[in-house]
């Protein structure tokens, strides 16, 4: 039996696909189920149950010994939110209960950290734990990752086992109900769509020309990849980046995203919006040196490959992975 808390999310719901295409059946949804919308990411998996967020602890202590390895995405992901109580609830006491849980009965655990620990950079991108005290998150949600990263870091108490993967600019199918927070490729998709152009930020940082703000984009499909790896790995506890260590520009994916549409590119630049400006981030890049080094061969999705993908098999057909 396997546990998936945030099942119905994102990257749950597309790591549930992942082991469904490997055999496995034996499946444990954990989430909250009141998003309908979001609740269609799992109608075409194949799971054994559903628990809700709030009794997950009451039945893990009931079904323990029933469980293998438990992967922990659920999350409250908005970068925006000023709310902290709901990040200390939600990502950081949450997630020291299941850690805690993983501790007690003997679990293998993998959980969801994120690149948003970072923050704009000053000391790098590079999963080593001694830098994990001095990031600076920009935003709440960046912080609640970080401060859990640093209570799991510092525990002496650990599960045989454990993995904190900081994602970075995820992208891909089941993303439809993420709403301002999906990625850019999904929102130049429904915007070519309706209007025949794209409307980007443009930079107000003199280093970087408009459209060449540049993330590492990574395609969901690899986040499931890795996953599971880790899964039948089980050792080398520690966290690890998950990108591609290849810094794009958001000018490459729009332009790319135009492409497998079919659409002649059409780009305009407006102001970034006065609420994030000041934690834009204009760079970001992976060191993936310490996951290849346990062994991980499977590489990454290119970024012509991902967007071409994502846009005609599942944006342009409206379904799900």
């Amino acid at each position: 039996m396997i546990v998936v808390t945030g099942a119905a999310g994102f990257i749950g719901s597309n790591l549930v696909k992942r082991l469904n295409d490997e055999g496995y059946r034996d499946i444990v949804l954990v989430d909250d189920f009141s998003n309908n919308q979001k609740n269609k990411n799992f109608e075409n998996k194949i799971y054994s149950q559903k628990v809700e967020r709030t009794v997950f602890f009451d039945w893990l202590d009931e079904n323990q010994k029933f469980v293998e390895f438990i992967f922990h995405m659920g999350a409250r992901s908005a970068t925006t939110g000023f709310d902290k109580s709901v990040y200390d609830e939600l990502n950081l006491n949450y997630s020291k209960k299941v850690w805690l849980a993983c501790v007690e009965y003997g679990l293998p655990l993998v959980y969801a950290s994120s690149a948003a620990t970072y923050g704009m950079g000053d000391y790098g991108y590079e999963d080593n734990h001694e830098i994990i005290y001095k990031l600076k998150p920009l935003n709440l949600y960046g912080k609640s990752k970080n401060d859990f990263d640093k209570w799991a870091l510092k525990q002496a108490q650990k599960p045989y086992f454990w993995a904190g993967l900081k994602f970075f600019n995820v992208y891909g199918p089941n993303e439809y109900h993420k709403g301002r927070m999906a990625s850019v490729i999904l929102h130049s998709y429904n915007q070519i769509k309706k209007t025949g152009k794209m409307n980007m930020f443009r930079s107000h940082n003199p280093n970087f020309k408009d459209g060449e703000q540049m993330r590492d984009f990574v395609y969901v499909k690899d986040l499931a990849e890795i996953m599971f790896f880790l899964m039948n790995h089980r050792k080398d506890s520690g966290l690890y980046n998950v990108g591609t260590g290849k810094a794009r520009t958001f000018y490459d994916l729009v332009s790319n995203t135009f492409k497998a549409m079919g659409v002649d590119e059409n780009i305009q630049f407006i102001d970034t919006p006065e609420d994030i400006r000041d934690k834009y981030q204009y760079f970001t890049q992976a060191k993936m040196d310490k996951l290849l080094s346990i062994g991980y061969d499977k590489g990454f999705c290119s970024l012509e490959d991902g967007v071409e993908d994502y846009v005609k098999n599942y944006l342009m057909r409206n379904v799900y992975s």
